[in-house]
């Protein structure tokens, strides 16, 4: 039986006070994104992008935000001048702070009820209201790390890839709204023929990022969107003009049933999705880029305690908007501002009156970009394990991230696909240690995130000469941090790092 030893009240404090994920793969690389205030490197940054790729990237979370923005304002739920409106601030205000495309998505478990239940605007806002008062709480109290420092990595990856899944449906459901080859029903702009050939071109130019895929499948759609409103004349419904935002309060009965009925369900997608998930995605994709949660939190706060009260629909963060974005070729805050720009004159200039182009939108094309964009949040699980050498820790991880993954598709619930996850995580964790060899008490202190080592059993082996455990702890504070295989990592080239190699090899 191994021996417990209590950590010392500097290791305690250490790993306390952190409030970033940190590793020791990525903690000496240079950040690639200047600070919000450096405004000279963040416009060399964004000329040095300045390309018809980065802008096709902007284009790349459409498939989530404009069928769940057309419904809800079918249904009154929600305005369609005050989520343009609002979305597009958001998109610019997010872009300015992180400096990265982190997208602004529809809270989608609040739009699933929302559409399921009719729910009225107010019952709509007091959801999001609801909901992102809570995340912005424990984001300023820092109390998220009880979350996230005992978060292993591959609960998160299974987390990225049980949302991949889903999308991946999502994206299907929307190609099987107009499901045929042939026939009287038949829609000429909206079929599986297009469907197809859209699929097929975004895999033809898959490693060819140069090419703005999104930017041609978006404006292919917009001309059908518009061919269909001419041939309908319904070109006379469309107002140009200025149109303004109105004041949407709810009641304390709105506001409790649509909390109690939406805002319960989306509390741990977007604690998981929108910030832990995202953060570790974030950190891949831009190695060295080391976003904070409590900012994470704080501006899904802003956006809503602000928005909802204007009759915008709720907004947050994800790992799949961000994955999306990244896929079709955005890398910095530039794509963000060209969306926000385009959604907040969209929202100005049209109104309510845009719903008539809108709803003529090929859902084809929405759900292909939506699969393909889904895609690429699946490749980051690929790097699920810190121990890339040792197969039996690698199993046990790969079942961590299996179980993590299934049960949220197969419960449709992110909170129970994490419980499950981190339920089986715990039980390999035990299984190993009540079998460690007794030789190695230290093994079993609290952690520090310093690469694929485990920082206590490395003080052993500094200490004894001996060579640590192979199956070293990562049940610990500060173990999620490490996403990737090393830097340069991203979710094209998933080679390890050389460091890490070498790290093993030395052990």
């Amino acid at each position: 039986m191994a021996r417990f030893t209590l950590p010392t009240r500097e290791q305690v404090v250490a790993y306390l006070k952190e409030d970033k994920w940190e590793s020791g793969q990525d903690i000496d690389l240079p950040n690639p994104v200047p600070p919000c205030w450096d405004l000279k490197g963040r416009a060399r940054r964004m000329k040095e992008h300045f390309t018809l790729r980065e802008f096709s990237g902007a284009l790349g979370d459409i498939g989530t935000l404009v069928p769940i923005l057309i419904s809800l304002t079918l249904q009154g739920s929600a305005s369609l001048t005050s989520s343009l409106f609002f979305g597009g601030l958001w998109n610019i205000m997010t872009g300015f702070i992180y400096g990265v495309p982190m997208c602004v998505q529809p809270m989608k478990s609040i739009a699933a009820i929302a559409l399921t239940n009719k729910f009225t605007a107010g019952e709509l806002a007091g959801a999001g209201l609801g909901v992102s008062a809570i995340v912005f709480f424990l984001g300023v109290t820092r109390l998220l790390w009880l979350v996230t420092r005992f978060v292993p990595l591959p609960v998160v990856k299974g987390l990225q890839l049980g949302t991949c899944f889903q999308l991946c449906k999502k994206g299907v459901e929307l190609v099987k709204k107009n499901a045929v080859f042939w026939g009287d029903g038949i829609l000429w702009s909206d079929n599986l023929w297009w469907a197809s050939a859209s699929f097929v071109l975004v895999l033809l130019v898959y490693e060819r990022r140069r090419v703005p895929v999104a930017m041609m499948v978006f404006m292919l759609g917009v001309a059908f969107a518009l061919a269909q409103t001419g041939a309908h004349h319904e070109f006379g419904d469309v107002h140009a003009g200025a149109h303004f935002v109105h004041a949407s309060v709810p009641t304390a009965r709105e506001f409790r049933t649509g909390f109690l009925s939406a805002g319960l369900g989306q509390l741990p997608l977007t604690l998981l999705n929108s910030v832990v998930a995202l953060a570790a995605l974030a950190r891949e994709l831009f190695p060295g880029y080391r976003p904070s949660m409590t900012h994470i939190t704080g501006t899904i706060g802003v956006m809503n305690l602000v928005g909802c009260f204007l009759g915008s629909m709720p907004f947050c963060h994800g790992s799949g908007g961000l994955a999306g974005q990244y896929f079709f070729g955005a890398r910095t805050e530039l794509s963000l501002y060209f969306l926000g720009v385009i959604k907040i004159v969209l929202g100005v200039v049209f109104g309510e009156s845009l719903l008539v182009i809108l709803r003529w939108f090929p859902s084809s094309f929405l759900g292909v970009m939506l699969f393909m964009a889904s895609i690429e949040l699946g490749l980051v699980a690929r790097n699920f394990s810190l121990h890339p050498h040792c197969e039996s820790r690698r199993r046990q991880d790969f079942v961590v991230l299996l179980v993590t993954a299934a049960a949220l598709v197969g419960f449709s619930h992110d909170g129970l696909g994490f419980l499950l996850g981190m339920v089986t995580a715990l039980i390999f964790w035990l299984h190993r240690h009540l079998n460690a060899n007794s030789a190695y008490p230290d093994a079993l202190l609290p952690t520090r995130a310093t690469g694929s080592t485990d920082y206590a059993a490395s003080h052993v082996s500094a200490k004894s000469g001996s060579r640590p455990e192979s199956g070293s702890d990562d049940f610990a504070p500060g173990r999620a941090a490490v996403v990737g295989s090393g830097p340069g990592s991203s979710s094209i080239d998933s080679a390890p790092d050389p460091r890490t190699v070498a790290a093993h090899a030395a052990m």
